[in-house]
């Protein structure tokens, strides 16, 4: 077994989640966060739909598949067990005739929400400069 120096483990910690390094672990979450279903769902549940800054609150899925317009229900579907797997959403299953069912943010979904909400409201604010400027650029290429 090969000793490890100080120097080594200090930049083996500093490595661990470096997103800039092909092997890095967190590129796999980075791509999962920077998904626009995983922005909007955030953005729902954390109450943000009407683009003001409501309370989060739990959510059933046909409210979500109502209120993100061009989600595929397979979409939906895929994202929310996605976003449950990583700790970000919890699934309620509650024994009613049909079943109920709702989703909510956990306190880590909702830092990221956060996050998330000013991302979409970037987006938003931009969106006319970005389009200009897109035109622009297609009218010089």
């Amino acid at each position: 077994m090969a000793t490890v120096t100080a120097a080594e483990k200090r930049d083996q910690a500093k490595n661990a989640y470096n997103a800039f390094l092909a092997v890095c672990p967190s590129r796999q979450l980075l791509d999962r966060i920077s998904d626009k279903w995983v922005v909007l769902i955030l953005c729902a549940l954390g109450g943000d739909a009407d683009g003001g800054i409501g309370e989060p609150a739990a959510m059933r899925y046909s409210e979500l598949s109502r209120l993100i317009a061009g989600v595929s229900q397979k979409m939906l579907t895929q994202t929310l067990r996605a976003l449950e797997r990583d700790g970000l959403v919890t699934r309620t299953v509650t024994p009613t005739v049909p079943v109920t069912v709702d989703y909510a943010l956990t306190d880590l979904g909702l830092s990221l929400y956060r996050t998330t909400r000013r991302l979409r409201h970037w987006a938003q604010d931009h969106m006319d400069e970005v389009r200009i400027l897109r035109e622009h650029y297609d009218a010089d290429h």
